[in-house]
């Protein structure tokens, strides 16, 4: 095996060793440097560059290939995830919303102590309709 190559910084090592098993997946030896100073002292991550994912040089352009794939119709597909759409536009642009964010977090910093009274939910970005899922 030759030189290795960086082909991806990463801020946490999970992150890291999900790509390398997709890599190893695709038949391309890698390996995870820094993962154990992070895991200790995770502070220093981004001053360290992060954790570093490596390929032996003659793998380098294959590898940045997949890791820039984006697979996320592929696992929507996988586990039939449905597909929300607002019940009052019937629009598809939805997002996870936690309504009464704000206002707990207000009472906590003007009482000393937690209130918690907001609800999580699915919220429209074109009419901003907000309902419980």
């Amino acid at each position: 095996m030759g030189t290795l190559v960086t082909v991806a910084r990463f801020s946490f090592p999970h992150e890291a060793n999900i790509a390398k098993g997709l890599l190893e997946s695709e038949g391309i030896p890698s390996f995870v440097a820094d993962e154990h100073t992070v895991n200790m002292q995770w502070l220093y991550s981004n001053a360290m560059g992060g954790v570093r994912l490596q390929v032996p040089c003659e793998f380098s352009v294959s590898a940045l290939d997949i890791l820039k794939e984006d697979f996320s119709d592929s696992v929507n597909s996988e586990f039939d995830m449905p597909i929300e759409k607002c019940p009052q536009c019937e629009s598809l642009d939805v997002e996870n919303y936690t309504k009464g964010k704000r206002s707990a977090f207000l009472v906590f910093i003007f009482l000393g102590f937690p209130l918690f009274f907001y609800k999580h939910g699915l919220r429209c970005k074109k009419c901003g309709y907000f309902w419980k899922t």
